[in-house]
């Protein structure tokens, strides 16, 4: 067969396949350009899920009507005009692919009115046939009307899923859309009823993303657990909002990333973020987040993938770095006791901290009050829990010191001590966690706090105290490496031969002493000594396998991490164990004063709050 030219309604229809692949596709592509072309209100009309209509209304710029037919044809942009331009895309769009791809499998209509000009003009196209430019009554702006989408591709159209489906995702497209454009206001109708409204709330430039747009598209549970996040350097910058842990998902349907405003997806970014929950987050759960990556244009490549849902970082390593640390950080500070930011005033200023600087005050934090007593029963706690050495158990046994009468589960002081006035509820000077008043079943500790009461799972909380005890005190010593009496030979394919060559100085400070002894195959001299009776082998080929797909590696680190938390569960103070009002109290204030300190080891929550407006309802106070 001879080789031919193919005609342009067949290269539109090709493109089509690659930029439409359903209503959503649709929606995203013509809302973008009204973004670009600077709306600030734009009405999103829709028949049948969008296949019988997408009307697309904005208050833009508009266009000339000598260029509608420009608009319509392939690879003609107002965005781009070198490749200067297109390394540093700035706009949503830039291609110059999406209305002649829609207008040639649809029977399609642009009209538009430019700022300054009498009139509009309208301009037809049915299945990517091109018609006259007519004059119309428009307002400033440009409407853009898709009808029967897919009406000459029916295999095509027989992908298509139901109504309910095809608007679902139309819906989530624009929730994405809502939380990167609180500036802008979206109006959304489905076969002639209003669905959804989202307010513009004011210039971008001037304001984040308000509490009011987060419960709006993410619900008001979201809003209550979020935590702002703003922390620049190295030309980055990462702000947004993440989710306690103790707010998690079983699936991904609350992660939304931006780059420079575009929603995308990126592995290497998503890999930072889930080991920055690592340590926090139960089993087989996902993190809820909305965050902004802010960089240079130029340091990211965005022209990768033809829906642009993928970008290219040209410095991929130092931002999976730059993600990884803020958020550790962020959630590092989740402390019992503490609330997010987003519920108390005051929260993170990113100019107070500086350039560069880590978040400091994700939360307002109020220090125990130097009571005198509060002091004397914490050090008497201290030692009776940890001994001497601050990490073993110790202490009275089962029982001991307890009031046995009336069947009272309070335990009572040390002897000597005199049991402590609780200061009023109100009082300011209450530790975040308040002050032990009990002792539930053995396992739960329950203190009256300035709010109401807090219940405290033991043995959850003991247990990350000791693990982070045990992880600053490894941290301290730092890394130490064990050699092998008789160096071990792995067997290796040639591409992860190249990265142990390359990584050499990385796999010596996570404490591997390898070298490259073949085309397929490593000599190993020594691994990290808190693990060389483990899979040492195995562990190295996982780290292998991270350094070529992310440039980086935390599985030693997670490893561990992983025999630390062993040690501090066993060590942990056990069910049924009781304790003094001094043990509670000591226990309560190294809560507050351990990060993460909020969950378990294992991602359990290890305290909850009962307000008093909420007890009050279980009693039908005031009703």
């Amino acid at each position: 067969m001879s080789i031919r030219q193919l005609p342009d309604t067949l290269i539109n229809q090709i493109a089509a396949g690659e930029v439409v692949e359903r209503p959503a596709s649709v929606v995203k592509e013509l809302v973008e350009n009204a973004l670009d072309a600077g709306a600030r209100r734009v009405d999103i009309d829709l028949e049948e899920g969008g296949v019988r209509l997408i009307r697309i209304r904005d208050d833009g710029n508009g266009i000339a009507p000598e260029e509608l037919p420009l608009a319509v044809s392939r690879h003609a942009t107002s965005k781009i005009a070198s490749l200067d331009d297109l390394e540093g895309v700035t706009t949503l769009g830039f291609r110059g692919e999406a209305l002649p791809s829609i207008a040639s499998v649809s029977r399609f209509a642009l009209s538009s009115r430019r700022i300054g000009e009498d009139r509009g003009a309208v301009l037809e196209i049915d299945g990517g046939r091109l018609g006259e430019v007519t004059p119309k009554s428009h307002p400033q702006g440009t409407t853009v009307e898709v009808r029967d989408l897919f009406f000459n591709v029916p295999a095509r159209r027989k992908f298509l899923k139901a109504e309910r489906t095809e608007l679902g995702h139309i819906e989530e497209w624009l929730r994405q859309l809502a939380l990167a454009r609180p500036d802008v206001e979206l109006r959304v109708s489905h076969n002639g009823k209003a669905t959804r409204r989202w307010k513009g709330e004011g210039d971008l430039v001037d304001m984040g993303l308000s509490d009011v747009r987060i419960g709006e598209a993410l619900g008001d549970e979201f809003a209550k657990n979020a935590l702002r996040v703003d922390h620049s350097g190295a030309g980055l910058r990462l702000h947004g909002w993440i989710a306690q842990p103790s707010y998690n998902r079983a699936s991904a349907d609350q992660q939304y990333l931006y780059c420079n405003g575009r929603s995308v997806r990126d592995r290497s970014i998503a890999h930072a973020v889930k080991q920055a929950y690592a340590d926090v987050l139960f089993h087989g759960r996902q993190p809820a987040y909305v965050l902004f990556l802010e960089l240079d244009p130029r340091r990211v490549d965005v022209n990768v993938h033809p829906a642009k849902h993928e970008v290219r970082f040209r410095d991929a390593r130092l931002i999976h770095d730059f993600v990884y640390r803020t958020l550790n950080d962020a959630l590092a500070e989740t402390r019992a006791g503490t609330l997010p930011s987003a519920q108390v005033p005051g929260g993170f200023d990113a100019a107070a901290n500086g350039e560069g600087a880590a978040p400091s005050n994700m939360y307002q934090y109020r220090p125990t009050a130097p009571l005198g007593l509060q002091v004397r029963e914490t050090q008497a706690g201290y030692a009776a829990l940890y001994g001497n050495g601050g990490g073993s158990v110790s202490g009275p046994a089962p029982g001991a010191g307890l009031y046995t009468g009336s069947g009272s589960a309070y335990a009572a002081p040390s002897a000597g001590m005199p049991l402590p006035a609780l200061p009023r509820s109100d009082d300011d000077s209450l530790p975040p966690l308040g002050y032990a008043i009990a002792q539930l079943h053995g396992v739960y500790v329950l203190a009256e706090s300035a709010e109401g009461l807090i219940v405290v799972d033991m043995h959850a909380a003991h247990e990350r105290i000791g693990y982070e005890k045990l992880k600053s005190a490894h941290d301290g010593e730092g890394l130490r490496t064990q050699p092998l009496l008789v160096p071990a030979t792995l067997a290796v394919s040639e591409r992860e031969a190249e990265v142990a060559e390359r990584e050499e100085a990385t796999l010596i400070a996570l404490g591997f002493e390898v070298t490259r002894s073949g085309p397929q195959s490593l000599a190993l001299r020594a691994v990290p000594a808190l693990l060389a009776h483990g899979d040492v082998e195995a562990l190295l080929r996982d780290v292998l396998t991270d350094l070529r797909e992310h440039g980086e590696s935390r599985r030693v680190a997670a490893a561990r991490d992983e025999l630390l938390s062993t040690m501090a569960c066993h060590g942990a103070v056990r069910a049924n164990r009781r304790l003094t009002l001094p043990e509670m109290n000591a226990l309560l204030r190294e809560m507050e004063a351990t990060e993460r300190s909020g969950q378990c080891n294992h991602g359990r929550p290890t305290w909850a709050r009962f307000t008093l407006p909420e007890i009050d309802r279980w009693f039908l106070r005031g009703r």
